[in-house]
């Protein structure tokens, strides 16, 4: 009796094939769209992850904070003032999780390399920065040990910096001309690193990297440094780092309100990204699933419309001894069938779907089974729930009633 049922169903389907493709059609983009959306959102997220963790190994970034002012001035006082270069042995000693601190002086200036200039951040550090930062130098040499005690005025170009001031030239060995502050400084160049994106910082392949000792000493005559970037003894003893440099900090800079830093780790970041595209992706799949309610809706009027349409045919089943159980479950496999159905081409659009808007954002393209299976259940879902209604109006009918209907 099940496997007549469904076979009548069938017939009745194929005997209407548009009108039930079209039934089906809000099932279709309903899957489709939520399996989309949350591979869009999953291969995103995978992406901006990955970028994030490239960044440099278990990098934690201390800022100082925009001074406060009050009624309408500004603060004269600079917690950047603070930042001395012999604090970060400090930092080193009484904070064991954290293996390196380094200090970067950052500054502007313009370069000028014959007849193209350009402006640029200028980052005054050590050997250390570009092993914390996962950089790669593609030509030369990063900036050595002996280049910071010797005060040498060496550079190393980033690489979008290095095209745009040397074009398809070899810089090696060529000669830069810093405007800093209305003051020339002549430069060495020694290296030119491989290309990276952006950063915690900035975007690393436009900056420029000078030997701290030069930064401080030569161009800007100070003290204090612009930031540290700390490096966790492992991705486990990052939390556990930064709350060291938090205590450490406050201590050091008697700063109970941390008013005066801001401390910024890979693992904030990822936080957030994470909390970002998971409401979004939610957001998005619960808009893509109202398409699976009207694809529902569109189920039970097709039904209710084929139920008054079989009118004899429901009485002339009765008249022959079938029972309201058995026309029931005819009409609740007819909409279930279209929402199976509905469903399996869905996923086949979701699929197809979320390949093309991979290959567009450049993204990896992630199916998660566990997307597939709501989709589809709750496709099986909809087909059970909108076509019990109109199974159940052709189940109560008189068969009298409905052999006298014309």
């Amino acid at each position: 009796m099940i496997l007549q049922s469904i076979k009548i169903a069938l017939e009745s389907l194929w005997a209407n094939k548009i009108r039930s493709f079209l039934s089906m059609l809000g099932i279709i983009i309903g899957v489709g769209a939520v399996i989309a959306i949350v591979s869009v959102g999953t291969g995103s997220t995978q992406q901006v992850t990955s970028r994030i963790a490239n960044l440099g190994s278990n990098m934690i970034t201390v800022y100082p904070r925009t001074p406060k002012g009050q009624w309408g001035e500004v603060s004269s006082a600079s917690s950047q003032d603070k930042f001395s270069l012999e604090s970060t042995d400090y930092m080193e000693k009484f904070c064991p999780s954290v293996i390196k601190v380094i200090p970067v002086k950052q500054v502007s200036g313009r370069l000028i390399s014959d007849d193209i200039n350009v402006n640029a951040t200028i980052l005054g550090t050590n050997i250390d920065y570009a092993e914390v930062n996962n950089y790669e130098v593609g030509m030369g040499n990063f900036i050595s040990e002996n280049d910071h005690r010797e005060r040498r005025q060496v550079m190393v170009l980033g690489s979008q910096l290095a095209e745009d001031l040397f074009e398809d030239d070899n810089p090696i060995g060529k000669k830069i001309k810093v405007n800093y502050e209305g003051q020339v400084y002549m430069f060495d160049v020694i290296g030119v690193m491989k290309e990276k994106g952006g950063s915690i910082g900035g975007n690393l392949d436009d900056q420029a990297y000078i030997p701290l000792s030069v930064a401080m000493d030569k161009l800007t005559n100070s003290d204090y440094v612009t930031s540290y970037i700390a490096q966790a003894a492992s991705s486990e003893k990052a939390s556990t780092a930064v709350n060291e440099l938090e205590n450490f900090m406050v201590k050091f800079l008697d700063d109970e309100d941390q008013e005066q830093f801001r401390i910024i780790s890979q693992d904030e970041i990822l936080d957030t990204v994470s909390s970002v595209t998971g409401t979004m992706s939610i957001m998005l799949g619960g808009i893509a699933a109202i398409s699976l309610l009207v694809g529902g809706i569109g189920i039970m009027n097709i039904m209710l419309v084929s139920v008054t349409e079989r009118t004899r045919e429901i009485g002339v089943r009765k008249a022959l001894g079938a029972r309201n159980a058995h026309i029931l479950f005819q009409f609740l496999m007819e909409s279930l069938n279209l929402s199976s159905f509905g469903g399996i081409l869905g996923i086949g659009f979701g699929w197809t779907a979320a390949y093309f808007l991979s290959q567009y954002g450049d993204w990896p393209m992630v199916i998660a089974p566990l997307s597939i299976g709501l989709a589809f259940g709750f496709a099986l879902f909809i087909g059970i729930f909108f076509g019990l209604y109109p199974a159940m109006k052709a189940a109560k009918m008189n068969p009298v009633d409905a052999l006298r209907y014309e």
